[in-house]
């Protein structure tokens, strides 16, 4: 057939090739797929790793972290010819209601989110998860803006001020078990009626953290927990989430995948921003450091 098309090609080259061995750089993206093939593609029970949720930057850093050296190039080309994609970021709809005869405390962040250690500040925000009956379950979040770790969450049946309030206890009660009490810290929310409430004002006054509310409407005030949420949205709660064990039929079942992405997001999920490690691995860093003067995981110098 190659002969029809004008091909010149010896009978002899064309049996050599059919009969040669794999070369190197196919049995090496042989294995780089079926590596990949294990993050991507659903298992016997119909799910998939966590880590299918990454775009191709993402797996390449997380298979260097692994100990596998993919240069990136070949692990976006693999992705591209086999159909694998990270989860990509859907529209948010915004729940939480201003009351518009709550005295607001000062806006003590004023969108600079960047802060110099854990404890300083932490965002909160919370969201709506759909059941397949069509009610609603709210999860509060309570965000470290250091390593925009998950300190506290909360979820609920109904909006009442009391799951916000449960899930800055948790902030607080987990901080204090690690040994670093938030005392002192800035508790940044938006303008919603819950965070504005009295008995919340009374609650973040025992734990002595600051309030602070950022204007009514302006999802930039409080940036650090919307793109939080969103990640949980996109990667957590929709229908193909690798956390996701079937319906959604209760609010046990919004628990129970909350818990497992909030392990997974705050121990191994890459972030960007932290240089591509988990936010507990950052703030296992900074403490290092702090105590050491030397980065968690580097080397004495020679005859220290």
């Amino acid at each position: 057939m190659l002969t029809e098309h004008a091909v010149p090609i010896a009978p002899r080259t064309f049996h050599a090739w059919a009969v040669r061995a794999p070369s190197k750089r196919a049995l090496w993206d042989a294995t780089i797929t079926e590596i990949l093939a294990g993050y991507y593609e659903p298992d016997e029970h119909g799910r998939r790793r966590p880590e299918s949720l990454y775009g191709s930057l993402k797996m390449w850093a997380h298979l260097q972290r692994e100990g596998i050296p993919v240069a990136k190039s070949t692990v976006e080309r693999l992705m591209r010819k086999n159909g694998w994609q990270g989860v990509r970021r859907q529209k948010r709809v915004r729940t939480t209601i201003p009351d518009p005869e709550a005295v607001r405390p000062p806006d003590l962040v004023d969108r600079q989110f960047g802060v110099a250690a854990p404890n300083v500040l932490l965002v909160a925000d919370f969201t709506y998860v759909k059941l397949v009956t069509g009610v609603f379950v709210y999860v509060a979040f309570v965000i470290d803006a250091y390593a925009g770790s998950i300190v506290g969450w909360e979820a609920s049946a109904s909006k009442h001020t009391r799951f916000v309030e449960s899930a800055l206890r948790q902030a607080a009660a987990l901080r204090a078990r690690q040994g670093h009490p938030v005392d002192g810290a800035i508790h940044h929310s938006d303008a919603g009626s819950q965070y504005t409430s009295v008995r919340f004002g009374e609650t973040l006054s025992l734990s002595g953290i600051r309030p602070s509310v950022g204007s009514v409407g302006d999802a930039f005030d409080n940036a650090l927990a919307e793109t939080t949420i969103g990640l949980y949205k996109n990667e957590c709660v929709r229908a193909d989430s690798p956390f996701r064990r079937g319906p959604l039929n209760t609010v046990g079942d919004v628990e129970y995948i909350t818990a497992d992405y909030v392990a997974w997001y705050n121990q191994q999920r890459l972030m960007h921003r932290l240089g591509r490690i988990p936010p507990a691995e950052a703030e296992a860093r900074y403490y290092s450091q702090l105590v050491t003067g030397r980065p968690a995981g580097s080397q004495k110098p020679e005859g220290a």
